[in-house]
């Protein structure tokens, strides 16, 4: 079993390498996964930074006090996978957030697209998008991630064409039997490979026909038809096996 991951915001160590975990995080390492003495735990920042460290003692409920011998830092995964996610019903974005960030995936981008029933607007957009974010966290805790993916704001089509523009490779998951399959797709050996999931409704094809402007062909992952919490899951799967990065 590898050491539990705990979220920090600095890597300060006392004298000796002295470390004290507090707040939730500690509350979470000393009532919950009841740390002893003697056991590993790796702390991160969540963006690449990260320490192994071993417990020496806790004090209370909510303070864990590790020693800490050096820092290291995570270098960045290349190619870079970013999904752009259109935005499902109910849960199944936090979902497919979650599944996405246990697989591998760097970035989120949540997309509003002309067919999603769901919409973010207000306070109950930011509240949903603080999920989102929520559930990268948590998930990259516990698959043992020290660089969590980033969860980008809200996009239009607009701002998705700008960013599949940029890509390096840009697909659009598309159902369609013309559509190439991603398994024989030619992929960049570094740089951005950015992928559209649609919605349940699926891409409209003034969207497709937006994309395509901007770079980004539609592509296939299989027979099936997979559900729009699901595609982006298997789809970046795909991608780090034939990228190498799951070498």
């Amino acid at each position: 079993m590898t050491a539990p991951v705990f979220v920090v915001e600095h890597f300060d160590a006392g004298d000796g390498g002295r470390y004290v975990l507090d707040g939730p995080e500690g509350r979470h390492a000393v009532s919950v996964k009841r740390l002893r003495a003697g056991e590993d735990v790796v702390l991160t920042d969540g963006a690449g930074r990260w320490a192994e460290c071993v417990v020496v003692d806790t004090e209370g409920k909510d303070r864990l006090i590790v020693h800490m011998d050096s820092v290291a830092e995570e270098p960045v995964e290349s190619p870079r996978i970013t999904v752009v996610q259109a935005l499902p019903k109910g849960d199944r974005g936090e979902l497919a957030v979650e599944t996405m960030t246990e697989t591998g995936v760097d970035a989120v981008v949540p997309w509003t697209a002309s067919r999603c029933i769901t919409q973010w607007k207000g306070e109950r957009g930011l509240k949903a998008l603080a999920k989102w974010r929520a559930t990268a966290r948590e998930a990259g805790k516990q698959s043992r991630r020290v660089r969590f993916p980033e969860v980008a704001d809200a996009a239009s089509t607009k701002q998705v064409a700008a960013l599949l523009a940029d890509a390096d490779f840009a697909a659009v998951l598309h159902e369609e039997g013309s559509s190439d399959p991603l398994a024989t797709a030619e992929l960049p050996a570094a740089g951005h490979i950015v992928l559209v999931v649609g919605p349940e409704g699926g891409v409209s094809p003034e969207e497709l026909a937006v994309f395509a402007e901007s770079g980004a062909k539609p592509y296939r992952l299989g027979r099936s038809v997979l559900r729009t919490s699901t595609a982006g899951t298997a789809a970046t799967a795909l991608l780090l096996g034939r990228t190498g990065r799951w070498s």
